[in-house]
């Protein structure tokens, strides 16, 4: 692997009731984390392609981890996002250059799929700051159920010179779905929309 790694971590959130009501079964998410050294770290450089390298490395590994801490198969995963977090000496870009051209792809074959696009957010931060990760359904974005999302730090990360870049995953969609739509069982993922 060609990224300097400092840490790994999965979390698994688990909701069993909501608002009274039993969740049945319960809705999990499972987030894995890498935090990495930023190779651009203060300074401007032009050709970002190392880090689009890191960022096919990282979906492919981010996404078996969480797929692998939810005990599912690859197939029964049912939404997925991304979301990188730079130290102060980086610049958005470098979350850009990760999530963006390669990363997808290794993620797509982790869950099995993945015809819609992957929801997706950057952003400059600090040590212990909180990082959305945005979720939508793996192969139909327009099932409504699964437009989530969940929240993740480190207290020790990202440091200045480092990245923090998240996968997560999950086997269902939000507790107590009611705002219509097109549900996951009716979704074909043909076209990444239906």
């Amino acid at each position: 692997m060609s990224a300097e790694i400092r840490k790994i971590a999965v979390w698994i959130e688990e909701t069993h009731r909501e608002m009274g009501r039993q969740i049945v079964p319960p809705t999990r998410k499972a987030v894995a984390i890498a935090v990495i050294a930023n190779p651009f770290a203060g300074r401007y450089v032009e050709d970002l392609t190392p880090l689009m390298e890191i960022g096919a490395e990282l979906g492919g590994l981010l996404g078996d981890r969480a797929v692998d801490a939810l005990g599912i198969k690859p197939k029964e995963a049912q939404s997925y996002g991304k979301s990188a977090m730079v130290g102060e000496n980086g610049e958005l870009e470098h979350a850009a250059a990760i999530l963006h051209p390669k990363l997808g792809a290794p993620l797509r074959k982790a869950v099995e799929r993945g015809a819609a696009l992957v929801p997706s957010s950057k952003k400059m931060g600090g040590p212990g700051q909180d990082l959305d990760v945005p979720l939508g359904h793996k192969d139909a974005a327009y099932v409504r159920s699964h437009f989530d999302g969940v929240e993740v730090r480190m207290n020790d990360a990202p440091r200045a010179d480092e990245i923090l870049v998240a996968v997560a995953v999950t086997d269902s969609g939000r507790p107590l779905p009611r705002v219509g739509g097109l549900t996951h069982d009716e979704a074909e993922g043909k076209d990444g929309l239906r």
